[in-house]
């Protein structure tokens, strides 16, 4: 399971005092576990997909600094990912696109 940090989540305080403790209640300094189906470096794969690359092969340098993969093995990964339903579900935006862009280039070269 991964974490989330609480700051990046809205919270809702009853700011009632607890008759019983005398205290209000407090927010501790803790992570929530979010079960979205993916680990964590298939969600660093999405969010390295979100950027845009100006140079070439400055991508190819990234996932071999990022995920420590040949591009080869990295663009097997992706593709696997693409077919998650829970990928879909984290970033429907983003896997739709990179989809269209894998059937583009499957069309392309006549597969």
């Amino acid at each position: 399971m991964d974490t989330v940090d609480v700051d990046d989540l809205e919270i809702v305080v009853d700011d009632e005092v607890d008759s019983d403790a005398g205290v209000r209640p407090q927010v501790e300094d803790r992570e929530l576990v979010v079960d979205d189906g993916l680990n964590e470096t298939q969600r660093q794969m999405l969010a390295f997909e979100r950027q845009w690359w100006k140079h070439a092969g400055s991508k190819e340098q990234g996932i071999r600094d990022l995920f420590g993969v040949s591009s080869t093995r990295y663009y097997q990964m992706l593709n696997t990912l693409l077919d998650d339903p829970a990928a879909l579900e984290y970033d429907p935006v983003l896997v739709k696109r990179l989809r269209r862009l894998r059937a583009t280039r499957q069309r392309a070269r006549g597969r």
